[in-house]
C-alpha cells in the first residue's frame, strides 16, 4: 500500500454516474510491473490505459550500488595481488591499508521519477536512460609471506 496511490474522479454524464480511477504504483521489480500490467489489460480490456513507465534510482539505491562497485574493486585488487604472488612464488596476507581513490558515476536518474520524459522513446530507451552506471579505483597495501621450504615441515 505504500507504493501505491490511487485517484479517484466520479463525475454525473446525462443520467449516468461515471468513475475515473487512476492508479500509480511504484515497482522495485520490472518483472513484476509487467505482470501487473498485463493481468490489468486481460481483467480490464480497454476500460484500462497503461501509461509509459518513469524509471529512477533512489538515493538508497545509488548508494548500495556505490557500496557494491568498491567491495568488487578491493576483491578484484586482492585476487591480482595473489597472482602477482603466486608468480614469485609467495603467499598473500592480510591488508594493511585500501583506500578508495577514485569513485565515478553516470547515466541513470537519481530520484527523478516526478519528471517527465518525452514519450516517444521506447522501452529499451527509457531503460537505458535510466540506467546507472559506477566504477572505483581502490589503493590497497596487502602483507606478503614467504612461503616455508615444506622439508623443514616434515622434519
Amino acid at each position: 500500500e505504500e507504493n501505491m496511490t490511487v485517484t479517484e474522479d466520479f463525475s454525473r454524464v446525462e443520467n449516468t454516474y461515471q468513475m475515473e480511477a487512476e492508479v500509480c504504483i511504484t515497482f522495485s521489480d520490472f518483472g513484476k510491473m509487467q505482470n501487473v500490467c498485463n493481468l490489468l489489460i486481460e481483467k480490464l480490456g480497454t476500460s484500462v490505459t497503461i501509461s509509459p513507465p518513469h524509471f529512477y534510482h533512489t538515493p538508497e539505491a545509488i548508494d548500495t550500488l556505490r557500496r557494491q562497485v568498491c567491495v568488487t574493486a578491493v576483491g578484484n585488487t586482492r585476487r591480482k595481488a595473489q597472482e602477482v604472488c603466486r608468480l614469485f612464488g609467495q603467499a598473500l596476507g592480510k591488508p594493511l591499508l585500501i583506500k578508495e581513490e577514485e569513485t565515478k558515476e553516470w547515466g541513470g536518474h537519481i530520484d527523478n521519477h516526478l519528471s517527465h520524459s518525452a514519450d516517444s522513446l521506447t522501452l529499451q530507451e527509457r531503460i537505458q536512460n535510466a540506467t546507472a552506471y559506477a566504477s572505483c579505483r581502490v589503493f590497497a597495501v596487502f602483507e606478503i609471506k614467504g612461503k616455508e621450504n615444506r622439508r623443514t615441515k616434515l622434519l
